[in-house]
């Protein structure tokens, strides 16, 4: 710290005197606090400014102020050196304002430069179809990758000041936010919906950023802007049974239908496509309106509401369930309800199917079963959510890799891949349709050298009945699965997959990494067949 002492031998040392200065030159030093990784808040503006040669400018008598000592402590946690100086609280002003032209000039021009880049890593993104992109800002430097069909592939690395530069203008210059600074020893969330910042194959960028143990992290999730051409559910892998199943509840005009499935299996697509082949088979005489959080893919004809603006997860919450229940007097037929993540907007999803409306929403739950349970886990009463009147739909999905029908392999060509225990499984699973399975080829042209050519759904869907939920109030999950497969042709996640490993179109490892193991484990242990004999 800058300070003067006065001290004598026998006392105590007095306070400190801080060394006060009352003008600074700026043709030697820039300011760091307005923009960048060191970026200031507007209140933390007005009392303090971080310039290039390390000095700290703090105005006078507020060096205890709470914005100045958060300030200061980020600095620390970013291991940035500095030394406070004092200064009237009117040469801080006046620094900005002096400093405000040249620097927001280079600003400006950096930023620019650096939106090209985010877009055109946005558009190698949308041709590579990544469904997320990851920034990883390490300590000495910035690691790039895609998630494609579920794998993270890394496709590049610069810099760690670059990353810190693309991370700050991506957050500070693209994103649709009230308070756009990026700060990063902050976890925060924005989005991307400008058209003029995004390439035309994308409709929006959902932003998460964290800071980490070494730096940073940015992944950027894109929303395509063509998941709404089709409205068939079929080529998203859904069985004919399954669209029929789903034809039903889009024509019944009440209650709740609700799709379950781990982030990423395509849950809003097939929102989507549910909500506009609503709105065609209508002929737009339907009132769709959706709450979402934010806006993810365009329906055409239905209205869609945003909430925005949420500074933490309760006024989230709190701003949702208002959204929800201002939605039930905006005349809809059909509700949609981005997702249900807590107790207030399951209650108000629930009302609103208890009222007249069709709902149809999404829940993170491990089974269509399993939704159940869920919504009682987020406080809803068992009579309700147990009720076929109310609850009226069950939907679970995941996401599966499409082998190339190209370069894919006969598996009695290469038995040996398999483990044995694995193998046990599979030769239960399928019985006689085992010359039917095909493992992941090398690659080749037609599949990119990647071996698969996209995902498809494996799914169950279940349709309550009194019965059904007879067995779910008593608390019988077992009695009420095998009712559902016995009495009503229900099809597990499991069994969906087993289907489609014996039609070709899956590798069983694959499928086991997504759904779990194709036998029971009290039926493991069954010898299995040798494969080439099969």
């Amino acid at each position: 710290m800058n300070t003067r002492y006065k001290q004598f031998d026998d006392d105590p040392p007095p306070p400190l005197e801080p060394v006060i200065v009352t003008s600074v030159d700026l043709m030697s030093a820039s300011i760091l606090s307005i923009s960048g990784s060191f970026e200031a808040s507007e209140e933390e503006r007005k009392l303090l400014c971080l310039l290039s040669d390390g000095r700290l400018l703090i105005a006078s008598g507020q060096a205890l102020n709470a914005h100045v000592q958060s300030y200061r402590a980020r600095l620390e946690r970013m291991k940035r050196p500095f030394t406070i100086v004092f200064c009237p609280i009117e040469v801080i002003g006046r620094l900005y304002r002096s400093g405000s032209g040249s620097d927001n000039t280079s600003r400006h021009q950096e930023h620019t430069v650096m939106q090209v880049t985010a877009k055109d890593l946005l558009a190698r993104g949308c041709r590579e179809r990544a469904s997320d992109i990851h920034i990883r800002v390490n300590k000495l430097s910035t690691d790039f990758y895609f998630r494609i069909h579920n794998d993270l592939v890394k496709i590049g690395s610069q810099t760690r000041d670059y990353g810190e530069r693309l991370l700050a203008t991506i957050y500070g210059a693209m994103t649709a936010v009230s308070d756009n600074s990026y700060k990063p020893t902050e976890r925060q969330d924005a989005s991307i919906g400008d058209r003029d910042k995004l390439p035309d194959m994308l409709y929006g960028v959902r932003i998460a950023t964290a800071p980490t143990s070494e730096g940073n992290l940015m992944v950027l999730r894109l929303l395509y802007n063509d998941a709404g051409d089709h409205i068939d559910l079929r080529p998203l892998g859904f069985t004919q049974e399954h669209a029929n199943l789903i034809q039903v509840l889009k024509d019944h005009p009440i209650g709740m239908n609700i799709i379950s499935g781990p982030t990423g299996s395509g849950k809003s697509t097939t929102l989507q496509r549910v909500l506009s082949g609503q709105l065609i088979e209508s002929q737009g005489k339907m009132h769709v309106l959706t709450v979402e959080d934010p806006v993810e893919y365009p329906i055409p004809g239905a209205v869609q509401t945003a909430v925005t603006n949420a500074t933490s997860e309760v006024e989230r919450s709190r701003l949702f369930s208002a959204a929800i229940s201002n939605a039930m007097r905006l005349d809809p037929d059909t509700i949609m309800i981005g997702e249900i993540r807590d107790g207030a907007s399951a209650q108000s999803a629930l009302r609103a199917a208890m009222t007249g409306h069709q709902v149809w929403t999404t829940v993170h739950a491990n089974s269509a079963m399993a939704i159940i349970d869920r919504l009682v886990d987020l406080g809803l009463p068992l009579a309700m959510t147990a009720d076929h009147t109310v609850i009226t739909g069950l939907i679970s999905q995941r996401l599966v890799k499409l082998l190339c029908p190209q370069c894919k392999r006969r598996l009695v060509d290469c038995a040996g891949e398999l483990p044995v225990a694995q193998a046990e499984r599979l030769h239960q699973a399928v019985g006689n349709k085992l010359a039917q399975v095909f493992l992941t080829g090398p690659g080749c042209k037609a599949c990119g050298n990647k071996g698969t050519i996209g995902r498809t759904v494996v799914a169950e869907v279940i349709l309550p009945d009194a019965e059904l939920c007879t067995y779910l109030r008593h608390a019988d999950k077992v009695g009420a699965i095998a009712y559902w497969r016995a009495a009503l042709g229900g099809q597990t996640l499991v069994e969906h997959a087993i289907a489609k490993i014996a039609d070709g179109l899956i590798d069983p490892r694959m499928a086991e990494k997504t759904v779990g193991h194709l036998v029971p484990l009290h039926q493991h242990g069954k010898p299995a067949a040798t494969l080439k004999k099969a």
